[in-house]
């Protein structure tokens, strides 16, 4: 069948009356157009023309009003151009068999047409319940949210089914006087339910159960399936991690915290000694302030990393100045004036952050930065650019290569190269990136070689 014919036959039906109206004219043209056929070809093999009439009314009007429009037609043909004409009569009995002939082939035509027009009409369908299920399984096993992407395919299928209105509902839904719920299944497994208005035609509810239904079935439990998987995906994936972070967090401690706690014995062992000198005496007592601060620092990183990596760091935001920030992590650093430079653009406005979450952030890259800086000053700028405050906190010592610019923002990673032999936990930056975040900020790192790096911290303005 041609495209053209096919889209022809697939069309809805016109109105009863219009065929009606159709069946006359066709009859009509057709016993008007017999008249000068006559006088090249013998009457009764002239029926043959009514046929057009009849095809056409079969076609698009359906079998009932082509086997009316065929009867009408034999009766023209009889009355108008069978001898005696005037008449419903028939003299001659081969006219009575041409008749026959012709009411016969007019309905086997009609019956034909129609068939086609059926056959057109089940394609169709079948091609827009094909299409409905490719785009039902896009939507379903595409998207990240199994529930967000219901709605959406019910109401394709709305639209493509010609309902007014549909709903796709996980688990078991209730059907009532209102509306018809179609259970979806996978085996004895009840996946959910296909709400529909009641009172649909009964070959629309059957299409839906019998066609629409089972396709429905096999994408939601595909969908289902997928979202488990990925579920279970991500699961492990965090599992992964945090063995990861369990394996670094113990060579962290056996390492970072075996060091300060074995200078603190030694000291407080050599303190017992009787003939220790004053001065020796002063030095231990210093070393063991100086170890415990730095053990005390540790911890104080570990249970910060550990809030961080459990989303349970939740910032106390207020009002405040990024200037008295930067110099509270000064103060902490301790860092004197010839150690850095501060400079703070005209008109810097307030953030609405947590102060002491940012103080920690800024003091962590103070100390970064002046572990590598070399003894040169620190240049510490803070400025407003639109909607954010930018800082930046730059050093002149040995550029971070680029392979190691996202990677020194992970816990316990260390860089390469320590400066002064220096290993730290590495865990400073990793906190840094956390308190940022979390404050809806973000950092990185700008290097160049022989021009040494500069930390980019932004955050956000908030009008008061």
């Amino acid at each position: 069948m041609a495209p053209s014919q096919a889209a022809v036959l697939r069309g809805g039906r016109p109105p009863t009356p219009a065929g009606l109206a159709v069946a006359v004219l066709a009859v009509a043209v057709c016993t008007a157009l017999i008249y000068p056929l006559r006088t090249i070809a013998p009457v009764v093999s002239l029926g043959v023309v009514y046929l057009l009439g009849v095809l056409v009314v079969s076609t698009f009007w359906g079998l009932g009003l082509g086997i009316v429009t065929a009867l009408a037609s034999a009766a023209a043909f009889n009355f108008f151009h069978i001898h005696p004409t005037g008449r419903f009569t028939i003299a001659d009995s081969r006219n009575w068999v041409a008749l026959a002939a012709f009411l016969v082939v007019a309905v086997a035509a009609s019956t034909v047409a129609e068939l086609a027009r059926a056959r057109a009409e089940e394609a169709e369908d079948r091609r827009q319940e094909a299409d409905l299920a490719a785009e039902t399984a896009r939507m379903l096993l595409r998207g990240d949210d199994l529930q967000a992407a219901l709605p959406t395919v019910a109401q394709r299928l709305a639209h493509a089914l010609e309902l007014p209105s549909a709903a796709i509902a996980l688990g078991e839904a209730p059907g009532d006087e209102r509306r018809l719920a179609l259970g979806l299944s996978d085996g004895e497994r009840r996946l959910g339910t296909l709400v529909v208005p009641a009172g649909l035609p009964e070959p629309v509810v059957m299409r839906l159960r019998e066609r629409i239904v089972p396709s429905l079935e096999a994408l939601l439990a595909a969908a289902l399936e997928r979202e488990a998987l990925q579920r279970e995906v991500v699961e492990t994936s965090a599992l992964r991690r945090s063995d990861v972070l369990k394996t670094a967090l113990l060579r962290s401690v056996s390492h970072d915290l075996r060091s300060p706690l074995t200078a603190i014995l030694t000291a407080a062992g050599a303190l017992s000694s009787a003939s220790m000198a004053p001065a020796e005496h002063d030095q231990l007592v210093a070393d063991i302030t100086h170890e415990a601060t730095r053990l005390s620092r540790l911890v104080d990183d570990l249970l910060d990393l550990s809030r961080l990596e459990a989303q349970a760091a939740e910032p106390r935001r207020e009002w405040c100045s990024v200037e008295e920030v930067l110099l509270a992590a000064v103060d902490d650093v301790g860092l004197v004036p010839a150690q850095y430079a501060l400079a703070i653009g005209p008109g810097l406005p307030l953030i609405r952050a947590d102060a002491s979450q940012l103080q920690r952030a800024f003091a962590n890259l103070l100390e970064n930065s002046a572990r590598y800086s070399g003894g040169h000053p620190i240049s510490v700028r803070a400025r407003a650019v639109g909607t954010r405050v930018l800082v930046r906190i730059v050093d002149r010592g040995p550029a971070v290569p680029a392979a190691e610019r996202a990677r020194i923002f992970e816990p316990f990673h260390r860089a390469p190269g320590a400066a002064n032999g220096h290993r730290g936990s590495g865990l400073g930056l990793a906190i840094v990136r956390g308190f940022i975040e979390v404050n809806g900020g973000r950092v990185w790192v700008e290097s160049l070689p022989g021009q040494g790096s500069t930390f980019v911290v932004e955050l956000p303005i908030d009008a008061p």
